[in-house]
């Protein structure tokens, strides 16, 4: 192992080790997501939540784009090699079945119904 594997390494584990990071993971494995429907399903401001983003970036678990004035996250292609995917595969295995992730799956499929240009919209007006 080289010193980069190891600092990728490290990136990746601390990453994983917060379960909001964890939760995002989850919420972006069927579907790129906006950062607003992101923060409507884990009830956080939006500064936590981009920073959240923004180790899961550094660990390359996640990548972005923009659209105007918003940011979309998605997993990276596994065709790429830049995805870690055995412990994603292991994380979606061992939280299937999860509480917390059962209820973000069921609120993200309330969230996902409607616009994000709308659910930003609304939320910057309630700050």
């Amino acid at each position: 192992m080289t010193r980069g594997d190891l600092r990728a390494a490290l990136r990746v584990t601390k990453a994983l080790a917060d379960a909001q990071r964890v939760r995002i993971l989850m919420m972006l494995q069927k579907s790129e997501l906006c950062v607003c429907q992101i923060v409507e399903v884990l009830g956080l401001a939006p500064s936590t939540v981009s920073k959240h983003l923004s180790i899961l970036a550094a660990a390359d678990l996640v990548v972005s784009r923009k659209k105007g004035r918003w940011a979309y996250y998605r997993l990276p292609d596994s065709a790429a090699g830049a995805r870690p995917q055995p412990p994603l595969d292991w994380l979606g295995k061992a939280l299937k079945d999860d509480p917390q992730m059962r209820a973000d799956r069921e609120k993200l499929a309330a969230v996902v119904a409607r616009r994000p240009e709308d659910l930003c919209r609304e939320q910057r007006a309630t700050a």
